[in-house]
C-alpha cells in the first residue's frame, strides 16, 4: 500500500439514537465527539440513526408481505388471463 493516501484506521464508538446501543469498532470515520468507553479509554464517538440493534429485521419485527395472497387476489379479480 502507498503511504500516506490511505484514512486513518481507528477504535470508534457507534451509538444507535433509536435505542441507545453502543459499540466499539474500527473503522476509517471520525467525530468531534467523544466517549469514555468500559474499558477506560476515551474513543470518538459517531451517531447513527439505525444498527443492527434497532432495525427491524434484526430485531425481528419485520413485517413479512403476502404475495401469494396478492396474486391470488389479482387473479380472482382480472381473471388469470390464460
Amino acid at each position: 500500500m502507498k503511504p500516506g493516501i490511505h484514512p486513518a484506521y481507528g477504535p470508534v464508538v457507534f451509538r444507535d439514537s433509536a435505542s441507545g446501543t453502543a459499540f466499539l469498532t474500527r473503522s476509517t470515520m471520525s467525530s468531534d465527539k467523544t466517549v469514555e468507553w468500559e474499558d477506560g479509554n476515551v474513543y470518538p464517538l459517531v451517531d447513527v440513526e439505525i444498527s443492527s440493534a434497532s432495525h427491524p429485521f434484526y430485531t425481528g419485527t419485520a413485517r413479512v408481505l403476502d404475495t401469494a395472497g396478492r396474486v391470488e387476489r389479482f387473479e380472482r379479480r382480472y381473471g388469470s388471463g390464460r
